[in-house]
């Protein structure tokens, strides 16, 4: 899920979830929902209309990542991960928690299949472990971790389940991290060898892929901020690994595509729009640099061959761009992949601020969460405008693409009362709205053909451990047994019926 950018932009989120404006992500919240404010009301707007309906051949689905739900962190010749790395290192990880177990999927993946049939779901976003897949990061497949997706595959194929299959959801091999990582120039290469291995081995059954989840999330996080694995600190290496993982995706993009020129490939991008937080021109240029940074600085490279303008000026020096670089980061992606949570307010940094910061003599831009909707118990404002802003901002400036909800959800940590059912009233709240917004995108000319709610299952939610819950399917992480959520059954209805009822 999502997390994004702190110090370098500025913001004062939290690390967290597969989910986030990350470090712009969860900023000091309440555990429990504010009182509505006038503005919160009229974000609300879209929750009006009597019951949104959605285009035929909807695709309702939920989204995992391995490391966050399977477990099984050493079996069957995976390799180890950064994840394996970070997580196992005291001090990194609250309470001390780590994914060797997290919901065993691993080994009760049927049981999960089950609850999104109980769900009526036609799609499932989960990834690939490349180190189950390529346990050095390099050379021929494990097929013992091939096998498991292969048989994960089949069943959703014979449950009709669409499985939309992300390549990196942030685990990379711990053995190509000690040559460089991301900041390694043979990563990239590397990356595409793993993408067509696997294209060999599911490609006949997986028409829709994933290359890379957030890609601005683990760069910043991983490299720039180290609340992430590999937990690096260093303006350097962001610079550097943003390079490496566009020249990945393009990459990547053509290795799948060599092997299935009919596969649709895309990625997903964590987004939020940019709101300056006054009518100043130094606020409305901050944001417009903001929105740079945070939504279309990997998006860009893909579609246009170039870097977005978020910077004073390109450090192609820094970032190690060589001559006919710019060619191999294009990826003409068949969808575009939105991961999105909530807002961010960008304000523009004064004169002695930005001769006093380095980076915010770079990135002149300050990031901060939206105050007026209510909190989830992460922090992260509800704000569902935000989606519809973000969905139709990417349809005018894309020339109307083909666009995947791929990650929304909410954290609240509701668990089961006397009788074992949990009432989480506040998540079915919250992708009521969502999805009322997300309606009101399609109907206004955005070609939308898909929404996975985050999450299928209470799962580890990286530097939070088990501390947040964004599941519609509560998981006791003593016994791994599994409760659809109230949102659960709720989410069902929407599916079955393809619109959402008034409340």
């Amino acid at each position: 899920m999502r997390l994004t950018r702190r110090k370098f932009i500025q913001s004062i989120l939290g690390a967290g979830a597969a989910a986030g404006l990350p470090a712009l992500t969860a900023c000091s919240g309440s555990s429990k929902a504010g009182t509505a404010s006038p503005a919160t009301l009229a974000a609300r707007q879209f929750a009006a209309s009597s019951a949104p309906t959605f285009p035929k051949g909807f695709f309702w689905g939920t989204a995992t990542a391995a490391y966050q739900i399977e477990g099984a962190w050493n079996e069957d010749g995976k390799g180890e991960s950064i994840w394996d790395r970070f997580t196992h290192t005291p001090g990194k990880i609250k309470n001390g928690d780590t994914g060797d177990v997290a919901c065993d999927s691993y080994h009760r993946w049927r049981e999960d299949i089950a609850l999104m049939r109980a769900m009526n779901l036609n799609s499932y976003r989960f990834s690939i472990s490349w180190p189950r897949i390529q346990p050095s990061g390099s050379g021929a497949p494990n097929y013992k971790g091939l096998d498991y997706y292969s048989r994960l595959v089949d069943a959703l194929l014979e449950a009709h389940i669409r499985p939309l299959v992300t390549l990196y959801h942030w685990d990379l091999p711990q053995a190509l991290e000690d040559a460089g990582g991301w900041t390694n120039r043979d990563a990239a290469e590397r990356f595409a060898d793993y993408a067509q291995l696997v294209a060999h081995g599911l490609g006949d059954r997986v028409s829709d892929w994933v290359l890379l989840n957030e890609p601005a999330a683990f760069v910043d996080l991983g490299h720039l901020e180290g609340t992430h694995a590999p937990g690096r600190k260093s303006l350097l290496d962001f610079l550097r690994a943003t390079h490496v993982v566009n020249l990945a995706q393009g990459a990547g993009f053509r290795a799948l595509k060599a092997v299935r020129t009919s596969a649709r490939v895309g990625s997903a991008f964590s987004m939020s729009p940019c709101e300056p937080a006054t009518n100043s021109e130094a606020d409305k240029l901050a944001a417009e640099r903001a929105h740079a940074m945070t939504n279309t600085w990997f998006l860009d490279p893909a579609l246009r061959g170039r870097y977005p303008e978020a910077l004073t000026f390109l450090p192609e020096t820094a970032m190690r761009i060589k001559p006919g670089d710019m060619e191999k980061i294009r990826a003409p992606l068949d969808f575009i992949g939105i991961n999105l949570y909530y807002r961010a307010i960008v304000s523009a940094p004064s004169a002695m601020e930005r001769v006093a910061n380095t980076q915010e003599w770079l990135f002149p831009a300050k990031m901060h969460s939206g105050l007026q909707g209510s909190k989830t118990d992460f922090g992260w404002e509800v704000w569902p405008k935000a989606l519809y802003d973000m969905v139709l901002r990417v349809t005018r400036d894309y020339n109307r693409p083909v666009i995947e909800i791929t990650e929304s959800g909410c954290s609240y940590n509701d668990g089961p009362d006397e009788t074992g059912v949990v009432h989480d009233s506040r998540r079915i709240a919250y992708h009521r709205e969502y999805l009322a917004a997300l309606a009101q995108s399609i109907a206004d000319g955005a070609d939308v053909r898909g929404y996975h709610a985050w999450s299928l299952l209470d799962n580890f939610e990286w530097a939070e451990g088990f501390t947040q819950r964004f599941g519609l399917t509560y998981v006791d992480f003593k016994t791994l047994q599994r409760t659809i959520k109230d949102s659960g059954r709720w989410y069902a209805k929407v599916a079955a019926e393809n619109r959402v009822a008034p409340a």
